[in-house]
């Protein structure tokens, strides 16, 4: 149920109808089923100076291509009124007529594009307007008797405006409505969504909301008569059941649907989706098109319905399934976008933004987790429509033609456009071990800076959260996750795989980076500390490798895996003779697993860097004491040490092997494989032969 959030306290001291617009617009965003994500504009008419110091009447608008949950002031466009009013004596305006008009209309040329349906606020003679795509109107809006239904709620205080793509057309239908109804209070656009209106803010934001929740007590008094989506068909397999079945299906999902490009793979098994994929009618229903215009190109007209018996929890047959309905869902688009295309369009890539299956729940696809996370809550506001609409008739959607026109409509892929380019790792994710540490958080923020998700796998489990909160405040919501892994035990590595997969869907990159060191004497080596080393540095390489090696050949989508080794792995260093073999070792075993991943499309590469101090938790143990030691040196004295004896008088940093294990995952080093190479400044007895 939407509740009131209006805070008289918290805009007593705005200085701006802007900023009270700005309150408005984020509380009405903020309840997802009052405001799609990235759907619905407000507006507000006020008077302002001009360069000349002239007033002017002003409109301000949603700026194309924001969320109201979340835009700013910056995110508005101002609008001169006198240079829009013209506009209503026109029978007829084109969309790029209308964009480019627009444009001379603007009070700074700076300002975003303004939204799609400028003019439906500009038409109507209030102050304030608003345009939601709220759950139960859209409800009404998708029934096949929804005008019957809203008479019965709303009386004569209702305009009823039959379905138009947005646009010039449309904005003068709605104010000419609205003009032959004194009594109106409202507009329903059926298959669409809401318009309200108010003198001031408060008056628009409480008119908005009463309207939803007289709809919302309509339909739940109906409710309790009806048996939603048909009555159940299957039961939900229990959450371990489910989470197991998962890691096995994700990977494969995201190969199916990342032949052209990778996508980003996450689930949904909340109670609400459960109840639908398990219903009798779940099927059909979903398969009737979509709940909103909004939603289509962020989860196309359909989502993909796998058919499959919870109950047998076969997973072979389920991923049959799910090759087949992945095949059938694209050769099925791509006959859509045939019999529908114009010359200047452009199929984007034909895989499901949504599938559903019985007893598991719904699947996500991305070119990164915010989109996927954009059709998963998308597909939520779809379900609670469907339910409201089958409570109250019978769910109706935009016919193919309608959505066609939605999907590849100039003005809504404007607003795709404003997405930030992809960069070298954007769709990637990247599995960092000993992500905490001095070179596995100057890796992770290299990696992140171009795109990629990252998992930081470290023992040190608090060091690697702290880590990614830090990156998700830069980079954003759910770019990085931490999880505990010790290298040496293999229930932790598959653990950490699993969780990844259940975040993301897959992996395309390893950094095996995980390391410790130690020092002394070869006589004085204790079993303990050559196992120690082995360990780690050898047998923690091999589970990590092993099991990202099962899953890259899953998704079949080939992969990378980058091996931090040492400039010991080529040099024997005088009292490491423990920690030299293992890194010895740890390269060839990036060799081998280079020679068997080819076939796959698996490239493994080595990284070799010496004496990296600064920022090293390795260093900041015994082994730094150690090695001053051995070189009858203080530890202060170290890194001038390490510098001198190289060709380059340099220092080697964690950025200096950040930037070299991004270059050999790189699309740069795409031919390289089984390489090794040495960032140590020019150490010449560690020279490759």
């Amino acid at each position: 149920m939407v509740q009131n959030r209006w805070k008289n306290n918290q805009t007593k001291d705005f200085e701006s109808g802007l900023n009270e617009l700005v309150y408005r617009s984020n509380l009405l965003g903020s309840d997802r089923s009052v405001a799609n994500w990235g759907g619905g504009n407000t507006s507000t008419k006020s008077i302002e100076t001009d360069f000349r110091g002239n007033e002017v009447e002003v409109m301000w608008v949603k700026g194309s291509g924001s969320d109201l949950a979340t835009m700013k002031g910056k995110n508005f466009t101002g609008l001169k009124m006198d240079d829009i009013r013209p506009l209503l004596e026109k029978d007829e305006m084109s969309d790029e007529d209308m964009v480019n008009y627009l444009a001379h209309c603007m009070i700074d040329a700076k300002h975003p594009r303004s939204s799609i349906e400028t003019l439906l606020h500009a038409f109507l003679p209030f102050r304030h307007v608003d345009h939601t795509h709220p759950d139960a109107i859209i409800s009404i809006a998708c029934t096949d008797n929804g005008k019957e239904i809203a008479e019965e709620i709303y009386g004569n205080r209702f305009v009823w405006v039959p379905y138009i793509r947005p646009g010039f057309k449309l904005s003068k239908m709605i104010a000419e409505g609205v003009q032959n109804n004194p009594n109106a209070e409202l507009v329903i656009m059926e298959k669409h969504g809401l318009v309200t209106w108010g003198e001031t803010s408060k008056e628009s934001y409480d008119k908005t909301i009463s309207i939803i929740q007289e709809a919302e007590d309509y339909i739940n008094s109906k409710e309790k008569q009806e048996t939603l989506f048909g009555g159940n068909k299957y039961d939900a397999l229990n959450e371990s059941d489910r989470k197991e079945i998962l890691a096995k299906v994700l990977p494969i999902i995201r190969g199916q649907v990342s032949e052209q490009k990778r996508m980003i793979v996450t689930y949904d098994d909340r109670e609400e989706i459960l109840s639908f994929v398990n219903s009798n009618n779940a099927k059909e229903l979903s398969q009737v098109g979509a709940a909103c215009p909004d939603h289509l190109v962020h989860t196309k007209r359909v989502p993909l319905f796998i058919e499959w018996d919870p109950k047998s929890k076969n997973v072979e047959s389920l991923i049959e399934a799910i090759k087949e309905g992945v095949s059938f869902f694209k050769e099925d688009y791509t006959s859509y976008f045939d019999r529908n295309k114009s010359e200047d369009d452009n199929m984007v890539e034909a895989v499901p933004r949504v599938i559903l299956i019985p007893g598991i729940g719904m699947i996500n696809t991305g070119k990164s987790w915010t989109a996927a996370s954009v059709s998963e809550s998308l597909y939520h506001r779809a379900v609670s429509v469907m339910k409201g609409s089958t409570i109250l008739g019978d769910f109706v959607s935009l016919n193919e033609k309608e959505s066609f026109a939605i999907e590849y409509w100039p003005l809504e892929l404007y607003k795709l456009s404003l997405a930030p380019a992809e960069a070298e790792f954007s769709r990637q994710v990247a599995f960092v071990t000993g992500g905490a540490g001095g070179i596995g958080t100057a890796t992770s923020y290299r990696l992140l800076s171009e795109g990629a998700h990252v998992v930081l796998a470290d023992i040190n489990l608090e060091g690697a959260e702290e880590l990614a909160t830090k990156l998700n405040d830069k980079f954003g919501e759910n770019r990085a996750i931490a999880v505990k892994m010790d290298v040496t035990k293999e229930t932790d590595v598959i653990n950490a795989i699993e969780k990844t997969v259940l975040s993301y869907g897959g992996v395309d990159l390893i950094v095996n980076n995980a390391g410790l060191a130690s020092s002394s004497p070869f006589e004085e080596t204790t079993l303990d500390k050559w196992n120690l080393n082995i360990n780690v540095l050898v047998t923690g390489y091999f589970l990590v490798a092993r099991e990202a090696f099962k899953l890259m050949k899953d998704q079949q989508i080939g992969g990378n895996m980058v091996f931090v080794g040492s400039k010991n792995s080529i040099y024997a260093g005088k009292n490491a003779a423990a920690y030299s073999t293992a890194k010895a070792a740890e390269v060839h075993l990036a060799r081998t697993v280079a020679a068997d991943g080819g076939q796959y499309g698996i490239r493994v590469n080595s990284v070799l860097p010496d004496a990296v101090i600064r920022g090293s938790k390795i260093w900041d143990s015994e082994w730094k004491e150690e090695r001053a030691a051995s070189y009858g040196i203080g530890s202060d004295e170290l890194e001038a040490h390490y510098r001198k004896r190289t060709i380059l008088n340099v220092n080697i940093l964690p950025d200096d092997i950040a930037e070299s294990i991004a270059f050999l995952a790189s699309s740069k080093a795409a031919k390289t494989t089984g390489c090794m190479v040495t960032v140590d400044g020019g150490v010449a007895a560690a020279f490759t032969r």
